[in-house]
């Protein structure tokens, strides 16, 4: 747990919630929760302010130290910044799906099949980390549930002794921000949902994200070639892609060290999502096609990491609990969509392909919204790939009054308190400690892409 500048501290403690809600006498599990204090006078505190980095199965135990440090001052002031580890997650009950089907191999099986042979391998892999995921969390798969957790949620505001839940929701934290409202909305207080996932089930949001991907890395490839003396990977976005593909088809011929097509994807993906990535993902394709090294690509921390591995498996269970499963046939249908598109997408995020072959089917979708919600605060960055705009403009809808804070000419995923942008943290921290609504949407202006040094 990281610890805050002094003299601010950190305190943790837990709460013991049901497994499912609807039988409370029935078992229960532990949430681990942090608290920061306010740092204000008693007459500047606002409550307190839940946050949650994403997912589904992101840790909000550090992050209420880690994220609080970059929020401006008077929100600082104003809020006990909690933070909690959802169920499933780190602390708090955390998921096993032990070998998951082979996705922790090293090397692992090119995400990407081409060929009937290679798209029956893929289902096969998906069934086995749905059979994996069962055998692991057995009877626990259906109440890994953001519908679950947001009871948590509530049971942790009742502890604290607070009437609102004020939040901030970055990522999938904006999903479980909305499904909160849906069922507590006269409990909720001031929300800002940032980086926003649509109303979507989850496996149509993965779909839209992954073409989402291929602009965004036509974006990265156009940037590359216009510092070619920087990067020498070509001058022309053409010559980059020819470049790309070249690695790529290296590692898959011939994996270094455990790092093959699936490791080149997922550092490709989390590369794409933050342009403050771009400059290492380019000089790492460099240095691989000028000494062979993929080690400029990897990432810091290891992919079978056990903090990865809970990761991996609770955002499968959360996605597989939340909305209806496609059909195997539609997965293989999409995925020839997509690479008819562009013959080499990166499919790393499709996470809810798994649910085909969950065991453990929901009966209905997670509810999301309400009318009778306070107004919240959207945040979104205009050219965002991870969680595409469109999703803020499809959720608003569902909560009226409502405004969304646009950060136009920005290509990144994560905008309040992380971005640096004055326009869009000062919006934010006038909603947050004085609760006001802008009368209208805002529009920020970003700081357009890196200079390629």
């Amino acid at each position: 747990m990281p610890r805050p500048a002094a003299p601010d501290r950190v305190e943790c403690g837990r709460i013991s919630v049901p497994l499912d809600w609807n039988h409370h006498r029935g078992p229960h599990i532990e949430v681990a929760v942090s608290r920061v204090p306010a740092t204000g006078t008693p007459a500047e505190r606002r409550g307190i302010l839940l946050v949650n980095p994403g997912g589904p199965g992101g840790s909000g135990l550090p992050y209420a130290v880690t994220k609080r440090a970059k929020f401006p001052e008077s929100v600082r002031r104003s809020y006990d910044v909690i933070g909690f580890d959802p169920r499933g997650v780190g602390r708090s009950a955390p998921a096993d799906c032990g070998a998951m089907g082979g996705l922790f191999d090293s090397p692992g099986a090119d995400p990407v099949p081409v060929g009937p042979a290679a798209e029956n391998a893929y289902l096969a892999g998906l069934r086995n980390t749905a059979d994996d995921c069962a055998a692991g969390a057995g009877d626990v798969l259906p109440y890994l549930s953001t519908e679950q957790t947001v009871r948590d949620m509530d049971a942790i505001r009742t502890a604290l002794g607070e009437p609102r839940t004020n939040f901030l929701g970055v990522s999938y934290g904006t999903y479980l921000g909305a499904a909160y409202a849906a069922r507590f909305p006269h409990r909720t207080g001031r929300m800002v949902l940032d980086s926003v996932v649509g109303p979507w089930d989850w496996y149509d949001f993965d779909v839209i994200q992954s073409r989402a991907l291929l602009r965004q890395r036509d974006t990265f490839f156009a940037w590359t070639a216009a510092h070619p003396d920087r990067f020498v990977l070509g001058a022309d976005a053409r010559a980059v892609r020819r470049a790309y593909l070249r690695v790529r088809e290296g590692l898959t011929a011939r994996p270094v060290a455990g790092f093959g097509p699936a490791e080149f994807d997922r550092a490709v993906y989390r590369a794409l999502g933050r342009t403050e990535r771009w400059t290492g993902l380019a000089d790492g394709l460099r240095t691989y096609l000028r000494d062979g090294s993929p080690d400029g690509l990897r990432p810091a921390a290891a992919f079978d990491s056990p903090d990865s591995r809970t990761y991996e498996a609770a955002n499968r269970i959360v996605k597989c609990a939340d909305a209806p499963a496609p059909t195997p046939h539609r997965i293989l249908s999409d995925i020839r969509r997509t690479r008819h598109l562009d013959p080499q997408p990166v499919l790393t995020g499709m996470e809810a392909s798994t649910c085909a072959y969950w065991q453990h089917q929901p009966s209905h979708r997670t509810p999301l919204g309400s009318p009778d919600a306070p107004p919240l605060l959207l945040v979104a960055s205009a050219h965002d790939p991870v969680t595409p705009i469109e999703g803020a403009h499809r959720l608003r809808r569902l909560l009226p009054g409502s405004r969304l804070v646009t950060l136009d000419n920005d290509y990144s995923h994560g905008v309040f308190a992380s971005r640096g942008n004055a326009c869009v943290d000062e919006t934010t921290a006038a909603y947050l400690v004085d609760g006001t609504v802008p009368t209208s949407d805002v529009r920020c202006m970003g700081p357009g892409l890196p200079t390629g040094q």
